[in-house]
């Protein structure tokens, strides 16, 4: 595989390129959905949950943490995992900046027109 030359990109670029690629798993939606809807850490019930053996559990949230939508904190011989709200918050302004940057043009190629 080729050299991805992120340092010819912004900060931002690579920034949303990050979060897009870990958002690219449907287990890391499902995860990130469960936290959400419990509003609270989560001990280990993820495997029942989502349905996955927990190596690849345990390897999906390792990318969550990576980008830091989620943070876990040791809980005796577990690790409890719960959304990390600042960064939430800042990955949700990036994502939301970056979709609300397109403008919608009359020229643009749609159905009527002709590119």
């Amino acid at each position: 595989m080729g050299v991805t030359k992120s340092e010819i990109f912004t900060k931002e670029q690579n920034d949303l390129s990050r979060i897009a690629k870990v958002l690219g798993h449907p287990a890391r939606i499902a995860i990130l959905q469960h936290l959400i809807k419990i509003n609270a850490c989560v001990c280990g019930e993820l495997v029942k949950e989502i349905g996955l053996a927990q190596p690849t559990i345990s390897q999906h949230l390792r990318e969550l943490k990576g980008i830091g939508l989620i943070q876990g904190t040791v809980s005796g011989t577990s690790v409890c995992y719960c959304i990390n709200k600042e960064q939430w918050k800042e990955t949700a302004q990036l994502m939301a900046l970056f979709f609300s940057s397109f403008s919608p043009s009359e020229k643009c190629c749609d159905k009527d027109s002709k590119c």
